[in-house]
């Protein structure tokens, strides 16, 4: 396809504009994917801050997409032009050890689109045949966009062996939070806390099943009085990050996957003491997102109420708006 393509590209913090860039081509194992819906994610967020080590301009993020194939590579024969399409992002070689034991997440040579490689805050892009899955006929683009979110909480969740009898701690009403939310409620839990200091998302947070708070006062008074079997952090500050240990019980377990901050001062010796085990989770295996889209085809899970949908013209603007006052905007999806 020789032509030209609409795209939101970052220009430096605080920068972004739309530019006319040239639609790429899809080698011979991969598919060109005319984007629909593309989710803005808070690791974006912090990227278009300046703040983000993966993310430098000049650079079209975006990976939390669905769309329809527009062309086909000449090995691709899993796909036909015009199926509805969602994809996994990360982009792994499929080789050394840690791709073939299911850990393709962690492979040293990873990219990410929208991150190494351009994204889809643009009206096409080339991705692997094999990170495209196909929607059902039945099955809406918003699922598509949302699966990738989704995989995020589904692989914290099977990484803390959430069981029916724990009482979770989660830190963090955004996207991943109220996904981590409904994931706990599936592997079982009944007894979530949340905490977080937007009261307008605690209340979508109540709605899903939680008991909310939205400061540390409030929630010692509601913690159990030996403390809380996993703790999940989905913000990644040190202050939260120290609140998930402080309310963890002796033997539990914490679960850090928020990004922002990238130290934190620990209370080690009450680590020991207690033996908490700690564990970091990052992204998702191919198998946590094959499960979330199953979760969401099935509809065991509720798509993000407080979900925005706005032009890619608009992209810089909706950026501004989730940084500055989310209120009760849990996702903006932007439209092509």
């Amino acid at each position: 396809m020789n032509a030209t393509m609409k795209a939101l590209v970052y220009e430096g913090p605080r920068i972004m504009n739309i530019k006319s860039l040239q639609v790429p081509s899809p080698g011979e194992d991969e598919v060109l994917i005319k984007v629909k819906k593309v989710g803005i994610c808070g690791s974006e967020l912090s990227g278009y801050l300046g703040h983000n080590s993966l993310r430098k301009a000049p650079l079209v993020m975006g990976h939390e997409f669905s769309g329809t194939i527009e062309e086909l590579g000449s090995k691709v024969s899993s796909f036909q032009v015009h199926n509805h399409v969602t994809v996994n992002p990360l982009i792994s070689c499929m080789k050394c050890n840690r791709c073939i034991t299911g850990k393709a997440h962690l492979c040293s040579s990873r990219q990410l689109l929208g991150a190494q490689v351009p994204g889809a805050f643009a009206e096409y892009v080339c991705v692997p045949e094999r990170n495209v899955y196909v929607l059902p006929s039945d099955v809406s683009l918003d699922i598509g966009a949302l699966t990738e979110p989704l995989a995020c909480a589904v692989h914290v969740c099977r990484l803390a062996n959430i069981t029916g009898v724990d009482t979770v701690l989660i830190i963090g009403a955004g996207p991943i939070g109220l996904f981590l939310l409904q994931s706990a409620k599936i592997l079982g839990s009944s007894n979530i806390i949340m905490m977080d200091i937007n009261k307008e998302r605690l209340q979508i947070a109540e709605k899903l099943g939680a008991s909310t708070v939205s400061s540390v006062e409030e929630l010692r008074g509601v913690i159990p009085k030996n403390g809380v079997d996993i703790a999940i952090d989905a913000v990644g500050y040190d202050v939260t990050r120290n609140q998930c240990v402080e309310f963890l019980k002796t033997s539990g377990k914490v679960i850090f996957t928020g990004l922002h901050e990238s130290r934190a001062s620990l209370p080690i010796n009450e680590i020991i003491r207690k033996e908490i085990n700690m564990q970091g989770a990052f992204a998702y295996t191919p198998e946590d997102f094959e499960i979330a889209l199953q979760w969401l085809i099935e509809r065991k899970v509720e798509l993000l109420p407080g979900t925005v949908y706005l032009p890619i013209e608009e992209g810089q603007a909706a950026f501004e708006s989730l940084i500055e006052n989310a209120g009760n905007v849990t996702k903006v999806l932007l439209t092509l």
